[in-house]
């Protein structure tokens, strides 16, 4: 039975999982979130990582070189990861769909794939897949998305310049572009029609369930016996699908966890100062 697990994160350790899945990382852009990234990374570990597409933005690096130590950084913790061990697939989406002349080799171990099809540790197979194959836009209109996806980066700007002003008041993070996917009817008609689009794919193929991205909205729920799991986004949310060893699948937002981690250090810090003062007097 798969499920949303809640839960803190404060073990020293990694947490192990059997699988974990991210998507739409963006490498390559100003609105990658490289360094969250990397602290999933820090504290997660899986025996086998599916890059489920659009993990380098190609789009926006031909139109002028974006490449900071971390992203760089990035590439190098997945080449690790695969020395270390655990085996990593990249499935590439429409950004970074370059890739996809090189499907079936390679590249410092990291398995170049159209799809895969992941069977769970109870026994349920799912489809692996970006899922902009499904998206009309981006199959009939290439224009448009072009234009759309030059929109949701200015949002990105905006939200950017937005949270900045709310950290200074001690306000949580809060996203436009997320709201405006759950408020706006078109984008929650969107939605709807590829979630039931990739279901019905699913259902087609004669598999238990779905793993994409691509929509940046992530979730995991029932649709009429089908498992549909949407990874997300390391972009905004910054999320990513884990399965567990029993075979359980979990929504990690991993921006609410590290936040909830930075303001528990910071209430044990002040605790400390406490302590010590109490302790000097």
């Amino acid at each position: 039975m798969s499920a949303i697990l809640n839960r803190t994160d404060e073990e020293a350790e990694p947490k192990r999982y059997r699988t974990l899945f991210i998507s739409d990382v963006h490498l390559g852009t100003r609105g990658c979130q490289a360094d969250l990234l990397l602290d999933f990374f820090k504290h997660n570990e899986s025996e086998e990582l599916i890059l489920v597409g659009d993990i380098i933005d190609g789009w926006r690096l031909k139109g002028g070189w974006y490449w900071p130590q971390a992203h760089n950084d990035v590439m190098q913790k997945l080449l690790r990861k695969v020395r270390k061990g655990t085996r990593v697939v990249f499935v590439p989406g429409n950004h970074d769909e370059f890739a996809r002349d090189f499907v079936g080799l390679e590249f410092g171990g990291v398995e170049v794939e159209d799809h895969i099809l992941h069977k769970t540790a109870d026994g349920k197979t799912f489809l692996v897949v970006h899922g902009d194959q499904f998206d009309v836009v981006v199959r009939h209109a290439r224009w448009l998305a072009h234009l759309g996806d030059w929109a949701y980066d200015f949002a990105i700007w905006v939200n950017c310049w937005f949270n900045r002003a709310r950290r200074k008041f001690g306000l949580p993070y809060w996203s436009f572009s997320q709201w405006a996917k759950l408020k706006v009817k078109d984008a929650v008609n969107f939605i709807g029609a590829f979630e039931e689009t990739l279901a019905a794919e699913a259902r087609k193929r004669g598999v238990d369930g779905i793993v994409c991205g691509h929509i940046h909205h992530a979730v995991i729920r029932e649709i009429d016996g089908i498992t549909y799991v949407n990874t997300g986004d390391f972009v905004e949310s910054c999320t990513a699908i884990a399965e567990h060893f029993d075979g359980t699948l979990e929504l990690i937002q991993w921006k609410s966890l590290e936040s909830e981690r930075g303001e528990t250090a910071a209430r044990t810090g002040a605790a400390l100062l406490t302590a010590q003062r109490v302790a000097a007097e």
